[in-house]
């Protein structure tokens, strides 16, 4: 790979760490035990833009460092999984950002969401009984879904646009 494309991907990828952390941290409504926010819609973009390595670097550490901004931080030890784990659902390596992968790749995303900081929640926030954690955490969901949803509408239009600009925007 010449000089010139890995400093581009590494640009790319602190821009969308940054935007991530930003629109994490920032854009936001308080819900349940965290907050409900617009970075996820950054984080499938990354994923969808950026080869894996980098695309894994943006949204766990953005992710985890906006938990960390917003006096969350002891969420971040699970954003930093949680997000990192949704990165591999998508793919950078086809024409077009919007494809039938990167679509299907929000499944596992939701899911992740849901079950990942839920399960964080059950074990690490909740005191009490397992069962009785588990069911609390899980109450959360709706606020996940919502969450996902946001970040979904956001990929989708923000990915419209970079379809269109494709050329100019090959990383």
């Amino acid at each position: 790979m010449s000089e010139n494309k890995e400093i581009r991907r590494l640009a790319f990828a602190g821009l969308f760490m940054a935007v991530i952390t930003v629109t994490t941290a920032y854009i936001h409504i308080p819900t349940g035990l965290g907050y409900t926010h617009a970075g996820d819609g950054f984080i499938f973009l990354a994923a969808a833009m950026l080869p894996f390595p980098y695309a894994l670097a943006a949204a766990a550490f953005g992710a985890a460092l906006a938990d960390v901004l917003c006096g969350m931080a002891i969420w971040a030890p699970a954003t930093l999984i949680i997000k990192a784990l949704m990165v591999p659902a998508f793919t950078y390596k086809k024409s077009s950002v919007l494809n039938r992968r990167n679509f299907l790749a929000l499944i596992p995303a939701l899911i992740l969401n849901i079950f990942g900081y839920s399960i964080y929640e059950a074990l690490v926030m909740t005191p009490g009984s397992l069962k009785a954690a588990l069911v609390s955490a899980f109450g959360q969901t709706p606020f996940y879904t919502i969450q996902t949803l946001i970040g979904a509408a956001i990929f989708i239009i923000l990915g419209k646009v970079a379809d269109k600009k494709r050329g100019a925007l090959r990383i």
